[in-house]
């Protein structure tokens, strides 16, 4: 009992990640299981299948706060599913620590670009609900989201949040809601591929995965509201900067580099990403941005403003 507690107070935390920022759910949750004790390959299993119910309880949250465009859904989220099943299934047996490094670091660009832009000019205003996007190019973004994800144990979030959020075409409240609702296919296919090539041992981890699934369900709806009610400068900013972070461990591990010079890097990049909150802060509270030749949209008129 004690242990499902801990999986499902893991599972709010990751949730309240993901589904504020669009990502992190599979990075924060098996760090949080690993440093409990949880084998890493456990946690990275037990994950996977636990974001079908995340995931599902994300997308319904999200919708209900009309945080959701349904045309990326559909054209992200079903390459994304082909691609999580093929990652599953296709090259769960191979080592992708050669790619490791290479996608970190294509992550970590994609993160301070997002992290700049959203923290030292005003984003400009999109409409909420709406794309501009292709559905070449998000039907290709989605396969390789998760291909990534299912082949690399994370990584559908970091890969598509961070490029939608990059072009700026679309509201970033829309871009993550739209983003955790495909996730919803993109877990239930990279699930049945690892089913496939599990099999038995895939269950092994059907408690941790339920106390994940709780704690996710618990938090998406808290989630959802915070994303519909946070600016979408402080919204970037915060997704920068978990890319960024993210990122930069993996590279820091990579290369062997230890403390005290670890303790550094990350000490920079913090404080760094602070400055940059604090930016956003201040660009939420400037006015609208309004592109050239385009009048200020007129105050609405209310009933009590009639009666006056």
């Amino acid at each position: 009992m004690r242990s499902l507690i801990i999986f499902t107070l893991v599972g709010v935390g990751a949730q309240l990640v993901d589904g504020a920022l669009g990502m992190a759910f599979g990075v924060t949750a098996s760090t949080l299981l690993v440093l409990s004790g949880v084998a890493s390959a456990q946690a990275s299993a037990a994950v996977h299948l636990a974001e079908v119910g995340t995931t599902l309880a994300s997308g319904l949250s999200h919708w209900k706060f009309r945080n959701i465009d349904w045309h990326i859904v559909l054209k992200l989220g079903v390459p994304g599913a082909l691609g999580a099943f093929l990652g599953a299934t296709v090259l769960s047996s191979l080592s992708t620590e050669d790619a490791a490094p290479v996608m970190a670091a294509i992550l970590l660009s994609i993160g301070v670009y997002v992290l700049l832009r959203f923290s030292l000019r005003t984003p400009p205003a999109v409409k909420a609900g709406t794309t501009k996007h292709g559905a070449k190019f998000l039907a290709t973004l989605g396969l390789f989201g998760g291909f990534i994800d299912a082949s690399g144990g994370g990584g559908w979030g970091p890969v598509t949040t961070s490029t939608l959020l990059s072009s700026g075409k679309t509201a970033p409240r829309t871009v993550i809601g739209s983003v955790s609702a495909s996730e919803f296919l993109v877990a239930v296919s990279a699930s049945l591929g690892f089913l496939v090539g599990l099999r038995e041992q895939f269950f092994d981890n059907l408690p941790i995965m339920l106390g994940l699934a709780v704690g996710g369900v618990i938090a998406a709806p808290l989630a959802a509201w915070l994303v519909s009610r946070i600016s979408p400068a402080l919204l970037g900013t915060g997704v920068g900067g978990v890319v960024v972070l993210t990122n930069a461990q993996k590279l820091v591990d990579y290369f062997g580099v230890t403390a005290p010079w670890s303790t550094v890097i990350y000490g920079v990049i913090v404080l760094a990403w602070a400055f940059l909150v604090v930016l956003a802060a201040r660009i939420t509270k400037a006015p609208a941005y309004v592109p050239p030749g385009l009048d200020a949209a007129p105050r609405p008129v209310h009933a009590a403003d009639d009666a006056r």
